[in-house]
């Protein structure tokens, strides 16, 4: 697992005192970027070849400003060119946040999937829900 510390900030609370729903993809990509630089070591975006076909979030608890929550990445599943993350946020260690979200290794000069190199699938496997 992946485990990222997010400081909420006041510009992402909304008019009700909550997290406004539409921060909590921004944070679950940011508990990504160490995944990132397993595909992308030096996160160039002229190579960047992870692309996102699905994301599906599901809002348990309200998120609120001023305490910080954990961004929980996961692994569930590596296809041949795919792979599915499982995610969690965490408020003071109460599940807020959880979703999946559904890459492809993507080859953006020959303009298609790739099969995930095995060295990445080792370091991917480490991860494993």
């Amino acid at each position: 697992m992946y485990k990222t510390i997010i400081e909420p900030r006041v510009s992402e609370t909304d008019g009700v005192g909550h997290i406004n729903n539409t921060t909590i993809p921004i944070w679950l990509e940011a508990g990504r970027n160490k995944l990132f630089k397993l595909f992308m070591p030096n996160l160039s975006f002229k190579n960047w070849n992870m692309i996102v076909v699905n994301i599906n979030v599901d809002y348990i608890a309200q998120i609120h400003y001023g305490t910080p929550v954990e961004v929980h990445t996961h692994v569930k599943k590596i296809g041949n060119s795919s792979l599915v993350l499982y995610e969690e946020i965490y408020q003071e260690e109460r599940l807020c946040i959880k979703g999946t979200t559904t890459y492809v290794y993507y080859n953006q000069e020959l303009g298609k999937p790739e099969v995930i190199p095995e060295e990445i699938r080792d370091e991917l496997m480490k991860h494993i829900l």
